[in-house]
């Protein structure tokens, strides 16, 4: 009796492992590896229709193109679907901004979304006047600093052109700008962080922000869901406070230095508020730290120095709404149960949008090509999300899951809340995976053990119980759906295309986007024909 019990014992784990079918996964791999067309799908989002901008042309432009391949493969109800907050449609047609005095040289810049057109070539007067006021620095501080720079500059600035930030000496580059996680960062990104008290603060206001700013990125993805919200939110009041103020003081233009704009590259998101409700921003540009420095310096010491810029852009007078792409193939027995699969789809318009975020959406639309190419039988439904509107605050995804599954704010499930068994999010660049974040979700960790070892001999090693932010998953982690982002090697996302003018095709890397497709094909085919819905944890509570 007690060697039957013995043998039963050891049959445990055999019993409750989670079953691969590796036949499928060396079906995926070639299909993802030899007949692959995730560059060639990247090529046409970047090259052909990038960039991508919310609500604007390109956007629209490039989902036509994207909802006709999904089509071309096969996928079933591929559509838009509208959401809101509408914004304002803005599209760049001609910008330069000019060096006069004292030698004339062009300048490398480039203008900030939602910027107003000047009227032909401007020049105007100089004045440094920096805003020492971020939304980094936390709510307070931010109100205070923004009322005390109004109260300085109240009419003291109409028809000048405007430097918005301090002159300042850029830092040394002594990191690499292209590199992969090594083991020892993989093998501490697997480790538990240290156990800390539970962020109870309803409040950014009652939130104490880090002195170090090299602590913010950590401090951001340790926000709760609701927290980001705010966050969002104040990086839009901080934006817009600062467009209105410029723009309701009758200045000619604004030139600002991005902190990380030097050695010729360039990083541009918004100049201001989207609503064509409100009042639009002044011509706005981003120089490079170099050139910006020059001509400040040069105002401090009471050099002559003149600027001339221009910028013409189409943005009519009304809001449009914003879109997200929709598309699935259909399951067998249990078609009512839903896998889904993102990335957000919308850009910033100084590049092309290829890593941040063509590459994501590309590996989303090769993962489903190849389920369709292989013809497998799935028991669930397979449905992509392509995101309009995540730079601006992960507006797409937040509407798709309010409508569809829960409002956060309320945790009111609809019936399909019950229905999805899983949420897989793709957007940190070009870089190949290396694993998972768990959100917290320790149930998970045998199961994705179980369907990434076959990938292990491709640098898929890493689980992490910890959280990451900043993107579409949050949004059906919000509402208690499993939500899943995948863990990439670094390459120069962070360094040099993020947000940036070298945004392009030319930084992403062929071999890890095959490589990506395929390990998201493989998880989405275990997903949707496992026995059960994966597990979940306790509804959160309404925020």
């Amino acid at each position: 009796m007690r060697k039957t019990a013995v043998l039963l014992l050891l049959a445990i784990p055999a019993f409750c492992q989670e079953r691969v079918d590796l036949g499928m996964v060396d079906r995926i791999k070639a299909e993802a590896f030899e007949r692959s067309k995730v560059m060639e799908t990247l090529r046409n989002l970047t090259d052909v229709h990038g960039p991508r901008l919310t609500w604007s042309p390109g956007f629209e432009d490039a989902a036509s193109w994207a909802m006709g391949e999904l089509n071309s493969y096969g996928l079933e109800k591929v559509h838009e679907e509208k959401w809101q907050p509408a914004g304002r449609s803005w599209t760049l047609e001609q910008s330069s901004v000019e060096l006069i005095e004292p030698r004339y040289l062009q300048l490398t810049a480039v203008p900030l979304a939602w910027s107003a057109s000047t009227n032909g070539a401007v020049t105007g007067d100089l004045v440094l006047a920096p805003l020492r006021a971020s939304f980094r620095d936390g709510p307070s501080k931010f109100k205070e600093a923004m009322k005390a720079y109004q109260a300085k500059w109240s009419g003291k600035l109409r028809g000048k052109i405007v430097l918005v930030s301090d002159p300042k000496v850029p830092a040394a580059q002594t990191n690499p700008q292209f590199r992969r996680y090594t083991a020892s960062e993989l093998a501490d990104l697997a480790n538990a962080p240290a156990p800390a008290a539970k962020l109870t603060a309803r409040k950014l206001e009652d939130v104490d922000w880090p002195e170090d700013p090299n602590e913010l990125g950590k401090f951001f993805t340790s926000l709760p869901n609701a927290l980001m919200e705010q966050l969002y939110d104040l990086y839009d009041q901080a934006v817009n406070e600062r467009g209105e103020f410029l723009a309701r003081e009758g200045v000619a233009g604004v030139l600002q230095e991005d902190e990380r704009a030097h050695e010729g590259m360039l990083f541009a998101e918004a100049a201001g508020g989207f609503k064509a409700a409100g009042t639009a921003s002044p011509p706005t540009f981003v120089i490079t730290a170099e050139q910006y420095n020059r001509i400040a310096r040069s105002l401090q010491k009471n050099n002559p120095v003149r600027v001339r810029l221009a910028l013409k852009a189409a943005s009519p007078d009304r809001d449009v709404e914003g879109a997200n792409i929709i598309g699935e193939i259909s399951g067998g027995d249990k078609k009512d149960e839903i896998v889904m699969i993102g990335a957000h789809f919308d850009s910033w318009h100084s590049g092309t949008g290829a890593t941040d975020n063509g590459a994501g959406s590309a590996v989303m639309i090769e993962a489903m090509r190849i389920l369709k190419a292989l013809n497998v039988k799935l028991d669930r439904t397979v449905r992509i999300g392509l995101w309009g509107g995540e730079e601006e605050g992960l507006f797409g995804s937040r509407a798709y899951v309010k409508e569809h599954f829960a409002d956060p704010k309320t945790m009111r499930v609809t019936s399909e809340h019950g229905k999805l068994s899983g949420y897989f999010n793709l957007d940190n660049g070009s870089g190949k995976i290396r694993g998972v974040y768990l959100q917290g979700h320790e149930a998970m960790r045998p199961i994705f053990e179980a369907w990434l070892a076959p990938f292990r001999d491709l640098g898929v090693t890493t689980l992490s119980i910890r959280n990451t932010g900043g993107t579409d998953h949050l949004s059906f982690d919000a509402v208690g759906l499993p939500g899943f982002q995948f863990i990439q090697d670094p390459l120069d996302y962070g360094t040099i295309t993020h947000h940036s003018d070298m945004d392009t095709w030319d930084h992403a890397v062929p071999e890890d986007l095959m490589q990506a497709s395929a390990v998201i094909a493989a998880v989405v085919y275990q997903t949707a024909n496992r026995k059960d819905m994966l597990p979940r944890r306790e509804l959160p509570k309404p925020e």
